[in-house]
């Protein structure tokens, strides 16, 4: 087996595991207070927050708006966090490694 192939398989096998433990693991992620929140709730100023600008939007409060069972909303929720993240990522590698007129590798040799 070559190198490109072991390479792909090991980003497809990592894939399927990041949207697999997105899709259903997700859903069993503690309920408590993240720090924030708890430092607000000991100090006394929780009461003072407000909501943010985006509390409507579609991905809001860790599930996707309109989908009335918890555990799918969850689930596709960390999906698409997944699959954007892979795209923003995967979108910045490919402009930071692409080659100009694609004439060959633009990585530098080693001195002879």
């Amino acid at each position: 087996m070559s190198a490109s192939v072991t390479s792909r398989w090991f980003f497809v096998a990592g894939a399927v595991v990041a949207l697999a433990l997105a899709g259903v693991a997700s859903y069993y992620a503690s309920s408590d207070p993240d720090g924030l929140e708890r430092v607000a709730a000991d100090e006394g100023f929780i009461d003072d927050a407000t909501e943010h600008v985006l509390a409507d939007s579609p991905l809001a409060d860790y599930g996707v708006a309109g989908v009335e069972d918890a555990r799918l909303s969850v689930g596709l929720a960390g999906v698409v966090g997944v699959l954007a993240t892979a795209l923003v990522g995967g979108g910045g590698f490919w402009l930071l490694t692409r080659r100009k007129g694609g004439d060959g590798d633009r990585r530098t040799s080693p001195a002879s």
